[in-house]
């Protein structure tokens, strides 16, 4: 079990020379998926190596600009590699629209189905679900509605412990599955052999949480408590924190708090404000409340084994 997340890009508001709208690449248990695409997505995507034939499933977490403007592109670019695989696009009410009304206008028509899957409770809920992954909205307050999202992988199995079970010379391998999925076994004299004697726990679930433009909200660590991996944005530092609070948006310092507050294992940093040139101060400025804190980075890789 694995997660590998790469950072396309991590900056607030317009394209620089240097400086890329959100998007970000996941990989969690071979479950593969983009997350948010802003301006320049599928350049930044090419640069770092990521196939456009893996992606299968978008997710945009709000109607604003430099969080979805890329996507129009890149579906285009889907079309013109004559990609035939469904792509499933889940994000606001209205991203239908504002994607089929585009590339109707540029005649831009593909041979592939856009299943769009269009986001309006206020609650957290299950959006997506495999037999490896599932994915659950997380409500952010930001000025138009906006969802983070909380990927899990799914428990798998336990393992059989082969050295236990030739103990028991009636195991047969035809009881394994059985076994595996946590049950208890009955011999035949009556006796019954635990499960945690006959199997190893599975590898512990890994988990990454996507907290995109958003007031601080203390709440969320409810939804988010324990996590391997926490992306929450910080657009400004804490001597703008009024200007935060004003814009729907947190400070590095509001975001390690969340992140110590949620026992999370690490928190990596983003969305920054072109106001700051230099980019550490926000580290500086987490690491004062939560140390492992980290700066997303364009072609930056955050990688957990478990």
């Amino acid at each position: 079990m694995s997660l590998r997340l790469t950072i396309l890009g991590c900056h607030s508001a317009t394209p620089r020379k240097n400086a890329f709208p959100t998007a970000q690449y996941l990989e969690i248990n071979n479950c593969h998926f983009l997350i948010d695409c802003g301006e320049g997505t599928q350049r930044q995507m090419r640069k770092y190596k990521v196939g456009f034939s893996k992606i299968n499933y978008i997710f945009i977490s709000h109607l604003h600009g430099d969080h979805f403007f890329g996507l129009v592109g890149l579906l285009s670019t889907f079309g013109i590699l004559n990609r035939e695989k469904e792509i499933h696009i889940y994000g606001p009410k209205g991203i239908k629209e504002v994607v089929e009304l585009s590339l109707k206008i540029a005649q831009s028509y593909s041979k592939f189905p856009i299943i769009f899957h269009e986001l309006s409770s206020k609650k957290s809920e299950l959006i997506f679900e495999d037999d490896k992954v599932e994915v659950y909205t997380i409500p952010l307050k930001h000025r138009v509605y906006t969802n983070g999202f909380l990927f899990r992988e799914k428990t798998k199995l336990r393992k059989i412990n082969i050295t236990a079970t030739q103990h028991y010379p009636e195991i047969e391998k035809c009881d394994y599955q059985k076994i595996k999925e946590g049950n208890d076994y009955l011999l035949s004299n009556g006796e019954v052999v635990s499960n945690s004697k006959l199997t190893f726990d599975p590898p512990k679930p890994l988990s990454y949480a996507y907290c995109s433009d958003t007031s601080y909200l203390p709440k969320l660590k409810e939804l988010i408590s324990g996590v391997d991996v926490l992306y929450h944005e910080s657009t400004f530092l804490k001597d703008k924190e009024e200007l935060a609070h004003k814009t729907g948006h947190s400070t590095a310092a509001q975001a390690a708090q969340l992140a110590k507050d949620s026992n999370v294992h690490q928190l990596v940093l983003g969305h920054y404000s072109s106001r700051y040139q230099n980019i550490e101060l926000f580290k500086e400025e987490a690491q004062e409340y939560f140390e492992n804190a980290h700066l997303a980075e364009p072609g930056k890789i955050f990688e957990i084994s478990a």
